[in-house]
């Protein structure tokens, strides 16, 4: 099963979620791992209430055991309200400094 597939089944798990985007970046980046770079954005009412910091403990924890493999993980957790109000749109992944350049 492949890294991104894990992510989506944990997390769809853990959030019953209205929107789950895993989004594979590791073609952006140096070096040779090819499942190394994740982009999640996450829409589900579970963030409700919580603080981001909260919402990405949530997520570390669910992918605790994955995270000793991933080089970068960009979270975007939003409820449906303030996915609404951003009209769907999320920043860009920043560039990644680390890897065999």
């Amino acid at each position: 099963m492949s890294m991104q597939t894990i992510i989506e089944t944990k997390l769809s798990e853990l959030l019953q979620p209205e929107i789950l985007d895993v989004i594979n970046e590791s073609h952006m980046h140096s070096g040779p791992a090819t499942d190394s770079h994740f982009k999640v954005v996450a829409v589900s009412d579970a963030f409700e209430g919580k603080m981001l910091i909260a919402r990405h403990r949530m997520i570390n924890q669910a992918l605790s055991d994955e995270l000793e493999a991933i080089h970068a993980l960009s979270l975007h957790t939003m409820t449906p309200d303030e996915y609404f109000e951003k009209s769907g749109k999320v920043a860009d992944s920043p560039e990644c400094g680390g890897g065999g350049r």
